[in-house]
């Protein structure tokens, strides 16, 4: 039921994308792009937590991201890389302050949406009222957690920068590969997000209950890592 599930949100998404206009579409797609990378990660997050053994969620990120990757091309998904493309002048400043605000509600509107479909216990793995309370991501020192989220996103960053030597029908998997690794490497510490809209959508008790620690690694780390970055080429 989980792929079934992650299968329709993808094809409602990309008959979505479809339809909009090129001026009133780059806003759009943003929406429909985050909604995408939220809700699906917010299930696979679940059935990681409930039944998958780490090697099977591990495929399951390259997979997924392989195929964002290859249904989502030319959206950020991501309000640092919607900033990233402000800062570059390749965006105008109220255009990027729209995107942001639409992948943040897009965000939250892909939690609702899957808080509704978890109700509806379809799955063994949406049993339980667990995803309804934060689920204490940080397993490690604030500072740490910081410093891992920025280093993950500057890494990220760069590799964006130099995709382009890369050929192109191995872009998307060199792509996937390093966020699955990134993923290996530090999820049990942070969940290796560095996506602050994502990380809103996966976690929003948490930053209810603690705004400030959550900012500061999940929203702050992440654009801070795209920007050194920036400043160091």
């Amino acid at each position: 039921p989980s792929l079934l599930l992650m299968a329709a949100v993808v094809a409602a998404v990309a008959l979505c994308r479809l339809g909009p206009g090129r001026r009133r579409g780059a806003l759009l797609r943003e929406f429909l792009s985050t909604f995408q990378i939220c809700a699906c990660t917010n299930e696979l997050s679940l059935l990681a937590a409930a039944e998958l053994p780490p090697p099977a969620a591990l495929s399951l990120t390259y997979g997924l991201t392989v195929l964002h990757g290859l249904t989502l091309a030319g959206s950020a998904g991501n309000p640092c890389g919607t900033l990233q493309q402000a800062w570059a002048g390749a965006v105008r400043p109220r255009a990027a302050a729209l995107r942001v605000g639409a992948q943040f509600a897009a965000a939250a509107l892909a939690r609702g949406f899957m808080q509704l479909v978890w109700s509806l216990g379809a799955a063994e793995a949406h049993a339980g009222e667990h995803w309804q309370r934060c689920g204490h991501p940080l397993q490690t020192t604030e500072a740490q957690a910081f410093f891992i989220e920025l280093l993950f996103s500057a890494v990220f960053q760069l590799a964006v920068l130099r995709v382009d030597l890369i050929h192109p029908n191995l872009r998307v998997h060199f792509i996937a590969l390093l966020i699955t690794m990134l993923v290996y490497s530090g999820g049990n510490l942070t969940g290796a997000i560095f996506n602050p809209a994502l990380a809103f959508s996966l976690h929003p008790y948490c930053f209810y209950d603690n705004f400030l620690s959550y900012s500061l690694v999940y929203w702050l780390a992440p654009s801070l890592g795209k920007f050194l970055k920036l400043l160091s080429t």
